[in-house]
C-alpha cells in the first residue's frame, strides 16, 4: 500500500500465471489498472457518489484478488515474460510478373490481423494500430490497442482484434472495449470467434475455449506445438499446430480426428465441408471437415505463410514466404504465380474477385485476381498501385479509460443490471422489451453486484445473448 494504491501481483512457477492487479482511490473515484506484469496494462476509472463507498468499492476489488491468490508487491520487481512474435523471414520473389495490385497501404509495422467485409477492409499490425479502409483504399478509421494485434475475426457484423497482451478487444462499438482476457499463461498465436464462442490456439499447441461470457468452458493439447491455426463451426473445432489438424467435438467432448499433414501448419483456412492448413513444407492441404481425410493438395515452391479460398473452394490461393501469391483450381492445378511487390503475405482473404493481403512490410495491399487482370498481369501489363495516405485528422479510437457516469439514462438508452447468480456474476437486461433470461456479454472488469449501466443498443446473438452497441455508462 502507497498512499491511496494498492498494487498486488500473481505471479507461478511454470509458465503460469504472471498479472498484476493495481486499484488507487482518489476522492471520488476508484482507478484499476490491471495485465500482464511488465506491460502497461489496461485502465478503467470509476466515478462514486460518496467517499465512503469508493473506498468500500476499492477493498472489495482488492479483497476479492487477495483470496484468488494475488498478494502485495513492489512494482517492477518481477521482470516481464517474453511474447512471442511471430519470427518470419521474407525473400524476394522468384515469379516472372507481379500480381497487378489496385492500392496499397503502409500501416507501418508487420501485419497479422485482416478482415474484409462487404463495406469495408480493417487490418491490424504489430504495434497495436488497427485501421479501417473503404474498398477503393480510403482511409476511414485507426483504432490503437495497448499491444500488438495478432489476428482480427469477425463473428456476424462484431469484430475482434485478439492482441500480444492476452485481451480480445470488441471494436464493433463506438469504442474499443475487452471482450475475453486470456488466461496470462496462454501465449496466444491465433484465435477464431463462432457464436460469441472464443476459440484460441497458443505457442505449446494448447487449445483453450471461452464462452461469451469470458468464462473458461474447456481446454485440450494437441501432439503438436506452435498451433497457428484454429477455426470452428457448429460441428467441431479444427485446431493446425506442428503435427498436423486436429479436430474436436466443439462441446469439448473429445478427439474426433487427427490428421498428420505435410510438413507443420503455419495457417488455416475453412469453408463449409473442408478446412485448409498452409504448411511449411510448401503445400496447402484440404483435409475433409468429416473424417480428416486429405482431399486435395497443392504445391508451391516455398514454406506457405497464408492461403484462403474463393466462396465454395472454387479457387485457393497461397502466398509463401518467398514474396509470391499464387491460385490453383479446386482439384490443385495450378493457375498461376505473381509476386506480390510488397513482401510475403502473413494473411489473406478474397471478396468479390479482389485478393486482399497483410504482409511483412506491414501492407495492405489490394490484388485484382479477375481472369483479366490475371492474363495481362502475366503479359507484364500491371497497373500503377495507388499508394494510399492516412488522413491528418483521421479520427483514433482507444480502449475506454474510464466509465462515465449518469444520474438518469438518456430516452434511448437501455439499462442493464449485475446479479449474482449460483456465484456468478451476471449482466441482465432491466429495459423492457428484451428476453429476461438471456446474458449480456459485458466487459468483466467493470462488473460490480447490484451496479446498474446504460448502453446505447443491444443486438442478440444466435446462441442466445445480447451483445453491446455503442458506449457503456453507470447509472447512479
Amino acid at each position: 500500500m502507497s498512499g491511496n494504491t494498492t498494487y498486488l501481483e500473481l505471479s507461478q512457477d511454470g509458465g503460469g500465471a504472471h498479472k498484476f492487479y493495481e486499484v488507487t482511490v482518489d476522492g471520488l473515484n476508484v482507478t484499476v489498472r490491471y495485465g500482464r506484469i511488465g506491460a502497461a496494462g489496461q485502465v478503467q476509472t470509476s466515478a462514486f457518489p460518496t467517499v465512503e463507498k469508493a473506498r468500500a468499492a476499492a477493498a472489495r476489488k482488492v479483497g476479492e484478488k487477495v483470496r484468488k491468490g494475488y498478494a502485495p508487491a513492489v512494482r517492477g520487481g518481477r521482470a516481464a515474460r517474453p511474447v512471442t512474435r511471430r519470427q518470419v523471414t521474407s525473400a524476394p520473389s522468384t515469379a516472372r510478373a507481379v500480381a497487378p495490385v489496385l492500392w496499397r497501404f503502409r500501416t507501418g509495422a508487420a501485419a497479422f490481423g485482416i478482415h474484409i467485409s462487404e463495406d469495408r477492409c480493417w487490418v491490424g499490425n504489430e504495434a497495436g494500430d488497427v485501421y479501417t479502409l473503404g474498398h477503393d483504399g480510403e482511409v476511414l478509421a485507426r483504432y490503437q490497442l495497448p499491444d500488438g494485434v495478432k489476428c482480427l475475426v469477425a463473428d456476424d457484423f462484431w469484430i475482434y482484434a485478439g492482441c500480444d497482451d492476452g485481451t480480445v478487444y470488441d471494436l464493433s462499438a463506438k469504442l474499443p472495449f475487452a471482450a475475453y482476457e486470456i488466461a496470462s499463461d496462454v501465449d496466444i498465436f491465433w484465435l477464431d470467434i463462432h457464436e460469441g464462442v472464443l476459440n484460441v490456439a497458443d505457442r505449446n499447441g494448447g487449445l483453450t475455449v471461452i464462452d461469451h461470457e469470458d468464462e473458461y468452458q474447456w481446454s485440450r493439447k494437441s501432439t503438436g506445438s506452435h498451433a497457428w491455426m484454429v477455426r470452428r463451426d457448429d460441428r467441431a473445432v479444427y485446431h493446425g499446430h506442428g503435427a498436423g489438424v486436429t479436430a474436436y467435438a466443439q462441446d469439448g467432448g473429445g478427439e474426433l480426428w487427427h490428421t498428420a499433414t505435410t510438413g507443420s501448419v503455419l495457417f488455416g483456412w475453412q469453408e463449409d465441408h473442408s478446412v485448409y492448413a498452409g504448411t511449411n513444407r510448401h503445400v496447402v492441404q484440404r483435409l475433409s471437415k468429416t473424417d480428416g481425410a486429405v482431399e486435395a493438395t497443392y504445391r508451391c515452391d516455398a514454406a506457405v505463410y497464408s492461403c484462403a479460398t474463393a466462396p465454395g473452394g472454387r479457387y485457393v490461393f497461397a502466398g509463401d514466404c518467398a514474396s509470391s501469391v499464387y491460385c490453383f483450381t479446386a482439384d490443385g492445378t495450378r493457375l498461376w504465380k505473381l509476386g506480390t511487390g510488397s513482401g510475403s503475405a502473413l494473411s489473406m482473404q478474397y471478396l468479390d474477385e479482389k485478393l486482399y493481403m497483410v504482409t511483412t512490410e506491414g501492407s495492405l495491399v489490394c490484388v485484382d485476381a479477375s481472369e483479366a487482370a490475371i492474363a495481362a498481369a502475366q503479359s507484364g501489363t500491371v497497373p500503377v498501385p495507388l499508394d494510399v495516405k492516412s488522413a491528418a485528422a483521421l479520427p483514433t479510437y482507444a480502449p475506454a479509460t474510464t466509465v462515465r457516469t449518469v444520474t438518469a439514462p438518456p430516452a434511448s438508452g437501455i439499462v442493464v443490471e449485475c446479479v449474482q447468480e449460483s456465484g456468478r456474476l451476471r449482466v441482465h437486461v432491466v429495459s423492457e422489451g428484451y428476453e429476461p433470461s438471456w446474458n449480456v456479454q459485458f466487459p468483466r472488469h467493470i462488473r460490480q453486484a447490484g451496479a446498474r449501466y446504460v448502453v446505447e443498443a443491444l443486438s442478440p446473438a444466435a446462441s442466445g445473448f445480447y451483445r453491446v452497441r455503442g458506449e457503456i455508462q453507470r447509472l447512479l
